[in-house]
């Protein structure tokens, strides 16, 4: 079996835009005409030279190569130009097209790729989602009041999403991230955080938990500041409280607070994951698997968890092979905590797949299909083509001024 052609998809995500402003997806077909699909996310250079980056990789370093081969082909990629270091935008690349190798090679075995990692553990996924707004884009008008600054619409939100069968909410009231991070609370920061797990924990009470998401804006003393504020409403988790460059820094955090530290959405490989568990600065790991490095290297990242107490909740603010990705991984690791799901896989982004994403009351029930148990939707790809100029997260780039 021999890798043969690569195809790339920029799609634009239609409104309300959940999961982000466009895809990166890939299909590599083998010579005995397989095909397996991925995703790629990478959100620091415009998404057509992302695929083009994707193209150069495949050509260099998959094409005519056996899609088993993934070992090799992550030592080929990792080490292509004299890198060998964790790089977002190598992995990102990487991840995609080792994702469709495995869609590819699940497709061969006739079994889904969880049976080829381990086989299942879980037979249900539990699942959370962000809490957006009720109507409308996922970008509102900052000036009025919505889901992310205003406590009782979140709460509103929150105990809909209850009512729908979810356990966990994720929401992050904790002010602007940006270019100059990390930066001091101010004060209005503080205060509108406290108010959000105020009203939404008296909204859904023991019924759900809350995940207090942040974006790395915090200096240290400054996360301190807030987890303290935030300890007597018992969120699951605070997650990347300050920027991700340092864990020593972090673990300084942890150690501070009784909120487990939950972070990774940012990181790669096994490298960057080792120098967190190693100092302590997170116990609950946000592998994101259209960039981590593919879905061998979280894996093994989830198996290096394990030996430090440590639990894995695949990040996914991207598309839906990802999500795809996500299930697989989460289904075969035994200290699996939680999934990100966007919604309950029923949003107009779903579009792009031929099968959905079952969720059932709270619940993603992994698939029995072979691979990634997902194909592309390419007339819906065709008809959704991405055109805007801008990326698919923007941070402020002005500092915050208390």
């Amino acid at each position: 079996m021999k890798l043969d052609r690569i195809e790339t998809f920029v799609v634009a995500n239609p409104p309300p835009r959940h999961g982000g402003r466009y895809f990166i997806f890939v299909r590599l077909t083998t010579a005995c005409g397989i095909s397996g699909v991925g995703e790629v996310y990478n959100a620091t250079f415009g998404p057509d030279l992302c695929a083009a980056m994707a193209v150069d990789m495949f050509t260099r370093q998959f094409e005519g190569n056996d899609p088993h081969h993934i070992e090799r082909m992550w030592r080929r990629c990792y080490g292509a130009g004299f890198t060998m270091r964790p790089d977002v935008t190598v992995m990102g690349v990487l991840s995609g097209l080792e994702m469709a190798c495995w869609d590819i090679i699940g497709k061969a075995a006739d079994q889904p790729v969880y049976q080829l990692l381990g086989g299942k553990v879980h037979e249900r996924l539990r699942s959370y989602t962000y809490l957006y707004p009720p109507h409308g884009d996922v970008y509102p008008d900052p000036s009025l009041p919505n889901v992310y600054n205003d406590p009782d619409i979140a709460a509103e939100v929150a105990a809909s999403a209850v009512e729908e069968g979810f356990t966990a909410v994720k929401f992050d009231p904790a002010g602007p991230y940006t270019i100059y991070d990390g930066h001091q609370p101010r004060m209005e920061d503080l205060w509108r955080s406290e108010a959000f797990c105020k009203r939404i924990r008296q909204a859904v009470g023991n019924g759900a938990d809350l995940l207090f998401g942040t974006h790395g804006q915090f200096t240290v003393s400054g996360a301190k500041r807030l987890a303290r504020r935030l300890e007597a409403y018992d969120p699951l988790w605070f997650e990347e409280p300050i920027p991700p460059e340092n864990p020593a820094d972090m673990a300084e955090v942890a150690r501070f607070t009784s909120i487990p530290v939950a972070a990774g959405e940012r990181l790669t490989t096994k490298h960057e994951f080792a120098r967190l568990l190693e100092a302590g600065a997170a116990s609950i790991l946000q592998m994101n698997l259209g960039r981590v490095g593919g879905m061998l290297e979280a894996k093994k990242i989830a198996g290096m968890a394990e030996t430090r107490a440590a639990q894995i909740a695949p990040h996914l603010y991207c598309g839906p092979v990802v999500a795809a990705a996500n299930i697989q991984i989460a289904t075969c690791s035994p200290n699996f905590l939680i999934l990100e799901s966007i919604g309950r896989f029923d949003g107009p982004f779903m579009r792009f797949l031929n099968e959905p994403i079952v969720w059932e009351n709270g619940f993603v029930i992994p698939p029995t299909a072979p691979g990634l148990g997902v194909t592309l939707n390419d007339q819906a790809i065709a008809q959704s083509p991405y055109m805007g100029p801008e990326l698919h997260l923007n941070l402020v780039t002005e500092p915050v001024v208390p």
